[in-house]
């Protein structure tokens, strides 16, 4: 009999590994439905510590389809959080799994399959990301908007049409705006990476019509639309993209501007999420 968690063997139906996933994630958490999904990039590790009582902490690497996290600043843990201003449940996934690391689509998007499979209706997506704006300097929390996938693939497999009009969904970004009004709005695009932008593809994303520039976010979106949730996307603004700014780019800085736009980032993600 072949394993339905295998996301690496092609037959495998990855709806099936994501229930799979989910139903672990309900036997050791202790909860049967989790409401809402958050995704944590760089900087935002500390908003799931604001949103109330941790009711269960379980490594990545214990629940079927899920790896070790393979970046500094992703925590590995996958947490379920009461939320102390409604009672609901939120699945916390600090394991984000990017598509340079090799492991296929599939991976990069079993954790929100796997959120919408657990019961949430919506996902918040964060990020760190470089910035095209002179006004968004290092630790600006951006409003997405929209995207432009540069990654030259799709989660999605076979002929399986989906709208992505109102992908980053109108509705969540009022409630952000409710929050916070000076929230900015912007278009993210996602390069394959690992390495960094040039100079030259950070003007090509501006022509595009990009303000922010990273390597994570649009297939998680993508997939998490196709599987019914409603998406909230946030990017802090790390640092600026390739070219605007003479300093060279680094994780190391990526890492330091997380770290200190933390506090104000994980409050307002805290408060919207409250909200929803």
């Amino acid at each position: 009999m072949s394993d339905v968690t295998d996301l690496d063997d092609p037959t495998t139906d990855p709806f099936d590994a994501a229930r799979a996933a989910a139903a672990h994630l309900a036997e050791a958490t202790g909860v049967p439905k989790h409401d809402v999904a958050l995704v944590l990039g760089s900087g935002w590790g500390g908003a799931a510590d604001l949103l109330g009582e941790t009711v269960a902490e379980i490594p990545s690497t214990d629940v079927p389809g899920f790896s070790a996290a393979a970046v500094v600043g992703h925590s590995g843990i996958i947490r379920s959080v009461r939320i102390a201003a409604t009672g609901k449940h939120a699945l916390v996934l600090g394991s984000r799994t990017h598509l340079y690391e090799g492991r296929g689509v599939r991976r990069v998007v079993h954790g929100v399959r796997t959120a919408a499979a657990a019961g949430a209706t919506t996902v918040v997506l964060t990020n760190g990301c470089g910035g095209l704006n002179p006004a968004w300097g290092p630790g600006t929390p951006v409003l997405i908007r929209d995207h432009i996938n540069l990654t030259a693939t799709s989660p999605l497999e076979g002929a399986t049409f989906v709208d992505l009009t109102d992908l980053y969904s109108t509705r969540l970004r009022a409630i952000a705006h409710e929050v916070d009004a000076t929230l900015g709005e912007g278009v993210y695009v996602q390069f394959p990476g690992p390495h960094y932008e040039t100079p030259a593809e950070v003007r090509m994303a501006g022509v595009l019509g990009g303000d922010l520039v990273g390597m994570s976010t649009t297939l998680e979106a993508i997939a998490a639309r196709h599987a019914g949730l409603e998406v909230l996307g946030v990017s802090l603004v790390t640092n600026f993209g390739a070219g605007i700014s003479e300093t060279p780019l680094a994780h190391a800085e990526v890492l330091e501007a997380g770290a200190a736009a933390g506090p104000r980032i994980s409050a307002l993600l805290a408060e919207v999420i409250k909200r929803l």
